[in-house]
This record gives structure tokens, C-alpha cells and sequence, in this order.
């Protein structure tokens, strides 16, 4: 199980590239193993500001639906339109192709409420 060290985490499961004002959001090969097959990724939240913690999207696996929980409070400026087409790259590829969205940051200070690598995996029991 993959856990990059260059990535900042939720106790939700997300992953978080931070890159000067913007992140990109995922969920973690943890996240996608639990859920298995992905079938459909839905968000409809593109273009509006949500606080931390709140729902901005949801995954659909075969057997189940998860809600996905904004790890830092912003703007939505992006979703990974591929992911329409191919839910599946959040299966095989979760840290690169299987990224979900990118928001705009709008608390900086919220970043230090996110988990390092050597923290996630003491959630994940790794």
C-alpha cells in the first residue's frame, strides 16, 4: 500500500498536494483498495467555496457510495473531467491520474491540520 511521503492526508482518507495556493485532492490507495471497483465519481461543487469538511463530491464503488470531504476550506476550480469516462484510474492510478479536484485555498493555516505520511499511516495501521 502506497503512502507518499511528499503528500499531506485527511483521517477521511484524502490526499493533498499542496502547490502555492492551490491543492489537489484525492483519495489514498487505502481509500480505493477499501472501497474496490470504482464505478462512477460525481462532483457537482466546480466554481463554488466550500469550508473544510464539507461534502463536495461522492465516489460510487460497486457495492457501496462514500461522500468525499473537502480537506481544506476553498474555491473548486477544477475536477478531473477523465474521471467521467474512466472512474477506474482512481483504482489504478489514485496519487496521479486518479486525482479528483483542485481548489483554490483560502485558510492557509488549515494545512497544518493535515496529517504527514508517517501519521496516516499510523490511522491506516501500515
Amino acid at each position: 500500500m502506497s503512502v507518499p511521503a511528499n503528500l499531506k492526508y485527511t483521517k477521511d482518507h484524502e490526499w493533498v498536494n499542496i502547490e502555492g495556493d492551490v491543492a489537489t485532492v484525492g483519495i489514498t490507495d487505502f481509500a480505493q483498495g477499501e472501497l474496490g471497483d470504482i464505478v462512477y465519481v460525481e462532483v457537482e461543487t466546480v466554481d463554488e467555496t466550500l469550508e473544510k469538511d464539507e461534502v463536495f463530491g461522492t465516489v460510487e464503488a460497486v457495492k457501496t457510495v462514500s461522500d468525499l470531504f473537502l480537506p481544506l476550506s476553498g474555491e473548486i476550480i477544477a475536477f478531473n473531467d477523465s474521471l467521467e469516462s474512466e472512474p477506474e484510474k482512481v483504482n489504478s492510478d489514485p496519487y496521479g491520474d486518479g486525482w479528483m479536484i483542485k481548489i483554490k485555498i483560502t485558510n492557509p493555516d488549515e494545512i497544518n491540520e493535515l496529517l504527514d505520511d508517517q501519521a496516516y499511516k499510523e490511522i491506516i495501521g501500515a
